[in-house]
């Protein structure tokens, strides 16, 4: 019994590894049509950047005063006050390498993915993919397409946005306690980043738009049928998103160490 448990889970996952590959494949293919057809981008976008910024604000406000908070009491109790000064540069750094990034994909992860699932699933119920396919139409191409571009887009300028809050929020926290004026925490904030740090980041974020839109359409397309089906297409998007993006960032963190060393 447990041999045919095993052996029916292994069918079953290696079927559903071969439907992700051939949306995967027929989706990215159709990225470059979605960057031509700005009428099919513009919702995906409008959903995925303009109605996200408010939430990255806010996370970008709490993650930069949390961490503030944290780590200016650490340096104090380690090395005296003076050690203070150091703090911008060092959240500069963790915010825009590692906290901006990892924020904005699991946020999309969460947010979006559970959009994008709902959605795709509400069109397999209503049988509107079906349709498309009667008219010669890959829903690969028309539907996924222009959500995977749209996170690609939105994910790196959501990114900034989050970091530009967490770094504009720590500095005014720090020059309402009386230590730095803001002035100088952007100074001290902006001196230790390079360009080999931010564009990097940038491009995890791409990665991470691109592997949520993939998951949550996937998982939207292969809904089972009602009202039931979607919720747990929904579920399985953001589960599947945030799984991924936490693998896909332990994977990009190591390979740009070996491509770009310090």
């Amino acid at each position: 019994m447990k041999h045919n448990f095993f052996q029916g889970w292994l069918n079953s996952t290696a079927k559903e590894a071969r439907q992700v590959g051939a949306l995967t494949w027929r989706s990215t293919l159709g990225v470059p049509w979605a960057l031509g057809e700005p009428s099919w981008l513009a919702g995906p976008i409008e959903s995925a950047l303009v109605k996200a910024m408010p939430l990255a604000i806010v996370a970008g406000c709490a993650i930069g005063i949390v961490i503030w908070i944290h780590v200016r009491e650490t340096l104090v109790r380690v090395a005296g006050p003076g050690a203070a000064m150091y703090l911008p540069q060092g959240l500069a750094l963790a915010v825009v390498v590692e906290l901006a990034p990892l924020s904005a994909g699991l946020m999309a992860a969460g947010r979006s993915g559970a959009s994008l699932a709902a959605e795709l699933a509400a069109m397999r119920v209503s049988e509107q993919l079906d349709a498309l396919g009667v008219l010669g139409r890959d829903p690969a191409k028309v539907l996924v397409a222009p959500r995977i571009t749209a996170l690609m887009i939105a994910l790196p300028l959501l990114t900034g946005v989050i970091a530009l809050a967490a770094l504009g929020s720590a500095g005014l926290a720090e020059s309402m306690s009386g230590g730095l004026t803001h002035t100088r925490f952007w100074d001290e904030a902006w001196r230790v980043v390079r360009l080999r740090d931010l564009l990097p980041s940038l491009g995890k974020t791409v990665v991470f738009g691109w592997l949520v839109a993939i998951l949550a359409c996937f998982h939207g397309i292969h809904a089972g049928e009602g009202t039931e089906g979607v919720g747990r297409a929904a579920t399985r998007g953001v589960v599947s998103g945030i799984v991924g993006v936490l693998l896909a960032n332990v994977v990009l963190v190591k390979l740009i160490q070996m491509l770009l060393p310090n």
